[in-house]
């Protein structure tokens, strides 16, 4: 996308001489993407559906559709408009995904390709925290959240098992940088029992670690709590639905 580009910037004495575009999209960048949606809206806004059927996350593209023939037809589209534009559509990157949670059974057999390559098929899509699994399901997610807090906890384990530190403050510690990266975007799932059981789960062994609590110690979960000065992170259906977290 990239190769060989260059540009110049207009200034109030003129445009500048051309420069040479070595570096990709910053994601850091608050502004670069905006930039890059601002000229892919102009460039393919008349190929675009409306959302959900079309997405664009800064230098991705998201194209949704009911059937494999259609899913593939609309991205030899894209290739055809991206590349009459200067752009070239990544074979490597592009994969596809197909549901199968949808009542609609797929009777195309063939591979979706892009030009004479076949694209890459995956059973679950990533994007930056979050999983989508073509089966509907968010067990993958929720044990990237349990490990994402893992990692979080371990960094802090200086502070969270330092006898030192009071435990009113270990758990005001604990509540403010560990339980927000396990439970991040847990109001967008489908909870079911045993993700809450696991969350919960991974949890209570952080907070009997912090207290240095072991199982021979036969402590009851609510001591942890009490003496952290925390509540239990309850995750359910109707708590996440209605009233959202109560973290």
């Amino acid at each position: 996308m990239y190769e060989g580009v260059v540009i110049c910037v207009r200034t109030q004495r003129g445009l500048t001489k051309d420069f040479p575009i070595t570096v990709g999209l910053h994601q850091s960048s608050a502004l670069s993407p905006y930039f890059f949606a601002l000229i892919m809206e102009v460039m393919t806004g008349y190929i675009q559906d409306e959302v959900p059927w079309c997405m664009l996350f800064a230098d991705d593209i998201v194209l949704v559709k009911k059937t494999k023939e259609r899913a593939k037809a609309k991205l030899e589209l894209w290739r055809n408009a991206l590349e009459s534009k200067g752009f070239h559509l990544s074979r490597l990157k592009t994969e596809y995904m197909e549901c199968t949670f949808s009542q609609e059974r797929n009777t195309y057999i063939k591979d979706v390709t892009i030009g004479d390559q076949i694209v890459k098929k995956s059973e679950r899509f990533r994007y930056l925290v979050s999983i989508i699994q073509n089966d509907g399901e968010i067990d993958n997610d929720v044990i990237s959240r349990i490990q994402a807090g893992w990692v979080k906890w371990r960094n802090a384990s200086g502070v969270l098992c330092d006898r030192k530190f009071p435990s009113r403050i270990k758990g005001k510690f604990y509540k403010t940088v560990v339980r927000p990266a396990m439970i991040y975007g847990v109001k967008c799932w489908p909870v079911k029992r045993k993700h809450t059981n696991k969350i919960n789960i991974t949890e209570m062994r952080m907070l009997r670690w912090m207290c240095g609590y072991t199982r021979k110690d036969r402590m009851r979960n609510e001591l942890s709590e009490s003496k952290l000065a925390l509540h239990q992170l309850r995750i359910n259906l109707e708590k996440v639905g209605l009233d959202g977290l109560d973290i």
